[in-house]
């Protein structure tokens, strides 16, 4: 019998993405494109498909933990993704997860949504985010609403303002933070920016591919993060590999036709024919 090394086991804790192209879908599909082991704790599940979301529903909190609960008693688990966690109490629960288990690398997307509507609740959200995930998480992955959101600025109009609206991020306790300025139409790069508190800003850029399906991007930047980071030196290593990957799935999607709106990526391009 052949023995392997150990391939990465890596655990979203996200949502349910019913068009299959962001959330736990997307991760799922990026771990195993990427070699990596996937299990998933899911916080809310969505009606949505190609041209936007109709429903979401959160699940209760208790469900959240017993789910996590149920993978980490039975799996060593390597690297851990956080995708849209839907309120305060969804939040509360994978924070206590976190702080009992000192899992070896955390990654946060903070997807930011208001179920009900209710800009308060929206508010409520960022704040227990900021209080209690960005602590606990090696890198943080907001794009740019995200990021104006949690540092509590109008959204950065050059990279500059991105620049100092991360350095908020890592004031407010981010291990790092990974800019994503992919969102400024006008750039003929799809430039990120890695900051920390003791190493130089480092930008990874790519040539900007005009597509639009482009559906579960950032869900797929920062799972991919969570897949490479135990087989890489270093953060910023797993963070080149991850924009590399990303680049390549958005260039072989770029003229699916699956549904009347923003399409996903091919997240196992790697696997196509010529």
């Amino acid at each position: 019998m052949t023995s392997h090394p150990p391939f990465p086991r890596v655990l979203t804790i996200a949502g349910s993405d019913s068009g299959g192209g962001a959330g736990i879908q997307a991760d799922l599909k990026t771990f195993a494109a990427l070699g990596a082991y996937g299990a998933s704790a899911i916080t809310a599940i969505t009606a949505q498909n190609t041209c936007g979301v109709r429903a979401v529903q959160a699940l209760p909190p208790e469900m959240i933990t017993a789910q996590c609960d149920a993978v980490l008693d039975d799996m060593r688990i390597d690297a851990v993704k956080i995708g849209m966690l839907a309120d305060v109490a969804a939040i509360e629960a994978v924070a206590a997860v976190l702080r009992c288990r000192r899992l070896p690398f955390v990654v946060l997307d903070p997807v930011l949504v208001a179920t009900s509507g209710d800009g308060l609740a929206l508010e409520n959200t960022v704040a227990a985010m900021c209080a209690q995930l960005l602590p606990l998480a090696d890198v943080v992955t907001p794009n740019l609403s995200e990021l104006a959101a949690l540092s509590g600025q109008a959204p950065a109009l050059d990279e500059n303002e991105m620049l100092a609206q991360g350095q908020i991020l890592l004031n407010k306790g981010a291990a790092a933070v990974l800019l994503k300025g992919g969102h400024w139409a006008d750039s003929d790069e799809a430039a990120d920016w890695l900051l920390s508190p003791d190493a130089p800003a480092q930008c990874f850029s790519r040539p900007r591919i005009h597509s639009h399906h482009t559906h579960g991007t950032g869900c797929t930047l920062s799972s991919a993060i969570a897949a490479l980071r135990p087989r890489h030196s270093d953060l910023a290593a797993a963070v080149a590999a991850a924009k590399e990957y990303v680049h390549g799935a958005i260039a072989a999607g770029q003229n699916w036709q699956l549904g009347g709106g923003h399409g996903p990526l091919a997240h196992f391009w790697r696997f196509y024919g010529d």
